[in-house]
């Protein structure tokens, strides 16, 4: 299996910001080898969500993932490493804290299916896209 550097887009969402998970949750990717290569914080607004989870715009959880992250600040950064995409997935572990393994940070310090602390890019497209979006 041939290894690729790639670089994937998270967001730490408000729920994690509030919490004052941001040193911790940066570490977790630092410790694993990742580089964080750029970070900003920003409060979305309504329409800046809703352009970003446009994908979701027909699903009945849209208008509460967009109340949830217009919240309060929240903290995407760009992270760089081999098979970043896949391996920074595992990392947050499942969308559903319930479901998430071990020592990953939705199970750590997630609370919910909605409030699950930190994005990530799904796919190579997905990433470039996210991360056009927040940083060019």
């Amino acid at each position: 299996m041939v290894l690729s550097m790639e670089n994937t887009l998270s967001i730490i969402k408000p729920d994690g910001v509030k919490k004052k998970l941001i040193g911790t949750i940066l570490k977790r990717f630092e410790d694993r080898g990742f580089e964080i290569i750029n970070v900003k914080y920003v409060h979305l607004t309504k329409d800046e969500a809703s352009e970003f989870y446009s994908m979701h715009k027909e699903q009945p959880f849209f208008e509460d993932l967009i109340g949830f992250m217009t919240s309060g600040p929240c903290l995407p950064f760009i992270i760089r490493g081999e098979d970043a995409i896949l391996k920074v997935r595992e990392i947050m572990g499942a969308t559903n804290p319930e479901e998430a393994a071990e020592g990953t940070i939705r199970k750590d310090f997630a609370e919910s299916i909605d409030s699950n602390i930190i994005h990530g890019s799904d796919s190579k497209e997905s990433a470039e896209r996210e991360i056009s979006f927040f940083f060019e």
